[in-house]
């Protein structure tokens, strides 16, 4: 503290910078935005979906933080990294170091685990390299991504300005990598009838994997290679067909080319099968289901790793053996562990481990493939990171933290928060659920509507603020759902027998069809896994499940859901002309931009500049394109039509399309009735994405639909709107079963199906079928408790 010549004591230039300041934010569909967001506090986002809280929060002020922090990196850094554009704001003032933790899945790479995402591998690979008996090698003896490799020849060693030379046989650099399945856990076996048909010739179209036309340069490849491309498969010699299939990479020249030639099945062992199953086109994945059969290889036992990696051992126990114990009880095993010389190291995993079991996900095992944890049970494995950091005065972003959880899990959510925020950070959250609103310091309320009827700051202040305030949050922030007087009664059911999916123990339940039914349960208590592994690829089951959409920058919800199809044929036909011109990835693209509406400019090591295309002002389309009109508007006016205008267009009058307008009533129906048709999918909310994918997949035929979390990114009012959608289905005949947390869904089922009583090993068992009514008068679970609470309330 100064004092000054009063006697009055000062606070220090450097404690006044104490607030956040954003002026004028206009990102996406922000209005001239201004806030101040105080720094070293808990500060929650609130607002209905699609009102610009993840505009705010993530595209203006972490984004300009990303953004200034690479600036600072070398120039050859830089070239590594994504170029960030600034943001449109005219001030952000007082940022500090952002680190977002975000819902996006972990890596779908197969080889990625929990153990190898959050250093537990790293940990246990230095445990087992000191005290593992026998001892074996180094860490990297342990990885299963590092192969053991053999070498012999002439070793060259530079030492003090002078090379040494040593002539070596038989060097081993031992890693962990079991050689059959190279690290991967399963061997693969090929249908080869789903590879080739026999019958006709490689210029006959023999090959069946998609991508191998012989029109192309794949014809010219295989004639250069040698292969006969007239005579029929089955015709082939042994030695052709083993090169057609098996062929080890080849240089050769094609027409004064040089090309490289691999057999097919050693490009598809490459290209397809070295990514995740769920992160391939939809084409490709069914043929790699359709052509290739995966079974646990036999050398590991799925283990990933080699012999000698299994045989060393700490107290009775190889690294494999640990890394598939439930985490909570790896680290009681851990705490029994007596070894003077790597106490340090046996501590850190510790703490690594006991904060797995404090985030609530103690049910998961080291060996876990990151790709199958769900989108909140990632965003906690990322926050794992997080918590030991010695970093303070940073500010940590969280998109929805509470998704996934169970109201008992919710409140430990807040602990960790809480706990970020008192070691000096400042915390924002952009979050819905009301016990997580009610711990904030600082609350920033958008709205009042959504997409262009959003964007605008509705209420700043406490909490007790925004529940006396006269704001859609503040009106709803207190809801309470009444228990249903009556409920439906199952016209059938679903019988699942024996499911032992995971840590589903023999479990035998009955689903009811012909209603509402909620499954429930703490995270981690097997829910997903009874409905993966017993009911979804049932004949009739549809899963609208959390998976990512993907889609480019140039995708929209007219091009995912398939409403632009009937548009351009419409266009087409009034105006007798072809439907590809009224396509911006087509025929009636804009030259000037591709059909992007944006013009691209690289400024080599500066950041990327995007401008509007000057020639097409952003339209995507060709002007002679934009002269063709249909009910008086031309495609791309269409195109920049919200959901509810555009219902109200194609239903009746010149411009009616009955295809394109029940697409459009199925998104009224999902809440998206402001989306705009040609809105890049890229700017769309978490929960704007799953109700368009829930959106699209209700005209699947199907009789039962399977949902996962739909209230995830849902405002308290929108609940309200999903629930109605929800006995729609039911009333048009469908079963509905919801895997959900959220009490007002609980409360307004027919029939619920609680699991438990805990996680992992202490779940996977049904600890109450019934309705909504029997649970809260029981109150034998922790489901019944929080649902018992919340009505009552």
């Amino acid at each position: 503290m100064a004092t000054t010549s009063g006697g009055r004591s000062t606070p220090h230039a450097a404690d006044t910078h104490d607030v956040i300041r954003v002026q004028g934010a206009r990102e996406n569909n922000l209005k001239d935005v201004t806030v101040e967001i105080p720094k070293r506090r808990l500060t929650v986002f609130t607002g209905v979906s699609g009102s610009g809280k993840s505009s705010l929060v993530f595209g203006t002020i972490a984004a300009e933080s990303q953004r200034m922090i690479n600036e600072t990196y070398s120039t050859f850094v830089q070239g590594f990294m994504p170029n960030l554009a600034r943001p449109d704001v005219d001030v952000l003032d007082g940022l500090t170091t952002a680190i977002i933790v975000d819902q996006e899945r972990m890596g779908a790479n197969p080889r990625s685990t929990v153990g190898t995402a959050t250093d537990a591998n790293t940990m246990l690979r230095i445990l087992f390299s000191r005290i593992g008996a026998p001892h074996i090698g180094p860490p990297t003896a342990f990885a299963f991504n590092v192969p053991t490799r053999v070498a012999s020849g002439v070793m060259r060693t530079d030492k003090g300005g002078r090379e040494e030379k040593t002539v070596v046989r038989d060097a081993v650099y031992q890693g962990g990598m079991c050689p059959r399945c190279e690290g991967m856990g399963s061997v693969n076996d090929f249908d080869l009838t789903a590879i080739y048909d026999e019958t006709r010739s490689l210029s006959e179209g023999a090959l069946l994997v998609p991508g191998y036309s012989m029109d192309g340069w794949y014809g010219r490849i295989f004639s250069g290679a040698g292969l006969p491309m007239d005579k029929p498969v089955a015709k082939f010699t042994a030695k052709q067909l083993d090169k057609l299939l098996y062929g080890p990479p080849e240089k050769i020249r094609v027409d004064g080319v040089n090309l490289t030639y691999e057999g097919v099945l050693t490009k598809v062992q490459k290209s397809m099968l070295s990514k995740d199953l769920e992160a391939m086109q939809p084409h490709v994945r069914r043929f790699v289901e359709r052509a290739v059969t995966f079974t646990t290889c036999p050398d590991c036992q799925g283990t990933r790793l080699s012999k000698e990696a299994l045989s060393s051992k700490i107290r009775g126990k190889n690294i494999a053996e640990l890394c598939a114990m439930q985490i909570s009880d790896l680290a009681a095993w851990l705490r029994d562990l007596d070894e003077p010389p790597v106490a340090p190291l046996v501590a850190n995993l510790q703490h690594l481990l006991d904060s797995f079991a404090e985030i609530g996900l103690g049910y998961l095992s080291l060996n876990r493939p990151a790709g199958t944890l769900s989108g909140g049970e990632a965003q906690r494995t990322k926050m794992i990171r997080h918590l030991g950091s010695s970093l303070t005065d940073v500010t940590y972003v969280f998109d929805e933290p509470t998704i996934g959880l169970h109201p008992h899990d919710i409140a430990r959510m807040n602990q960790l928060l809480v706990q970020l925020r008192d070691k000096g950070n400042t915390v924002l959250v952009v979050e819905h659920k009301p016990e997580t609103i009610a711990i904030a310091d600082h609350v920033v309320d958008l709205g009042p509507g959504a997409g262009t009827g959003g964007g605008s700051v509705c209420f700043e202040g406490t909490v007790e603020g925004l529940r006396a305030s006269d704001t859609t949050t503040g009106h709803h922030l207190d809801d309470r759902v009444a228990l249903k007087d009556s409920v439906r009664a199952a016209t059938s059911v679903l019988e699942v027998r024996g499911a032992s999916t995971h840590n589903l123990r023999d479990v035998d339940v009955d689903i009811p069809l012909g209603v509402l039914c909620v499954l429930t349960g703490v995270a981690g208590s097997g829910k997903s896994s009874l409905v993966m592994g017993s009911v979804a690829g049932r004949e009739g089951v549809v899963v609208v499940d959390q998976g990512a959409i993907r889609g480019s920058r140039r995708s929209n919800p007219a091009t995912y859901t398939g409403l632009l199809e009937p548009i351009r044929k419409a266009f087409a036909k009034v105006n007798g002309v072809k439907p590809a011109l009224f396509s911006s990835n087509s025929e009636g693209a804009c030259p000037a931009c591709n059909g992007a509406g944006v013009i691209y400019t690289e400024l080599g090591v500066m950041a990327t500049v995007e401008s509007v295309c000057e020639e097409c002002e952003g339209r995507r389309f060709q002007a002679s394109v934009l002269e063709y009109e249909l009910g008086g508007r031309n495609i791309a006016e269409v195109l920049a039509m919200p959901v509810v205008e555009a219902l109200a267009f194609f239903g009746e009058g010149d411009a009616r399309t009955p295809a394109a307008h029940k697409v459009l009533e199925r998104l009224d129906d999902v809440g998206l009735g402001y989306l705009t048709l040609g809105q890049p999918l890229t700017t769309l909310s978490g929960g704007e994405r799953q109700r368009l994918k829930l959106a699209t997949q209700m005209a699947e035929k199907g009789d039962v639909y399977v949902l996962d979390e739909p209230t995830t990114g849902l405002h308290l009012a929108d609940v309200e709107q999903l629930l109605g959608l929800l006995d729609r289905l039911v009333e048009s005949g469908r079963s509905v079963v919801v895997i959900e947390h959220h009490q007002a869904v609980m409360a307004h089922a027919d029939w619920i199906i609680d699991l438990g009583p805990g996680a992992g090993h202490d779940g996977g068992r049904v600890v109450f079928e019934g309705t909504p009514a029997d649970l809260v008068a029981g109150r034998s679970t922790l489901t019944g408790e929080h649902l018992a609470a919340y009505v009552r309330g």
